[in-house]
């Protein structure tokens, strides 16, 4: 009963949506509107075949590793500048300057710097998912609670030992929470980076599509992305429900009280 009341959360909105959208193009509509069955066909033929291993598995694979490389840097970054004074202070000028840069305005940049190729593409994406996971780092290092920290002191935890077993879990729901907005960042770049210059992906089909004026092809690039969307949001919920499954707990036992 739970599994099919998990479906209908799930699927209940995306079906009343697809109804509507059916319903709204039985009539007379622009070429540039695709219908709802028509657009699932050309779907299928352009997506689930050679363009799956020539484009989409490229692409997800530079999004997973700039992903895995944002998060460990914006952890260990995190950890070190949210558990020391001085390290914020000299840091947060830096921080909030580079920050305010845009990761799209570094591609013509790292071009020159890194020339065409995956690297250039994966440093997009890491340079814009870093920031979330390491602001949110932060943010969670600075709310340990002070109980928590002072009875590690007296008990001389200290060094590695502290960060493990105290600074890491402590700041896991703001670390995590971090990483699933990197998630649509890092989908985002993804696509811009392969816009703007690439010889294979989903953005740079999605922009041969566009320039063809190939609509139906170029829509079925848009489902794509949102089914990537949704897979990677489902299976961030799964990681995240093991990895704060301590936490849930103690938000449980706090709610029963």
């Amino acid at each position: 009963m739970t599994i099919l009341k998990n479906l209908g959360y799930w699927l209940g909105l995306p079906v009343l949506l697809i109804v509507v959208w059916y319903l709204a193009t039985l009539g007379d509509v622009s070429t540039f509107v695709p219908r709802p069955l028509p657009l699932w066909e050309k779907f299928v033929s352009v997506w689930l075949g050679d363009n799956m291993l020539s484009d989409v598995l490229p692409s997800l694979g530079r999004l997973l590793v700039a992903l895995g490389i944002s998060t460990v840097l914006g952890v260990v970054l995190g950890v070190l500048i949210g558990s020391f004074r001085a390290a914020r202070w000299f840091s947060e000028p830096l921080l909030e300057f580079l920050r305010a840069i845009p990761s799209t305005i570094m591609i013509p940049v790292l071009l020159l710097v890194i020339g065409l190729n995956d690297a250039m593409r994966t440093t997009v994406i890491v340079l814009g998912c870093l920031w979330p996971v390491l602001l949110n780092t932060i943010t969670g290092v600075r709310s340990l609670d002070e109980v928590l920290s002072n009875t590690a002191k007296v008990y001389g935890i200290r060094g590695w030992n502290r960060v493990w077993h105290l600074v890491l879990p402590g700041a896991s729901p703001a670390i995590m929470a971090g990483v699933r907005q990197s998630l649509a960042v890092g989908l985002i770049l993804m696509v811009v980076s392969e816009m703007f210059a690439s010889a294979n992906g989903i953005g740079t089909l999605i922009t041969n599509f566009q320039n063809r004026v190939a609509v139906p092809e170029m829509w079925s690039g848009v489902l794509l992305l949102g089914v990537v969307g949704v897979l990677l949001s489902a299976i961030f919920a799964l990681v995240q429900k093991g990895v704060l499954k301590w936490y849930d707990g103690l938000k449980a036992a706090a709610d029963g009280n």
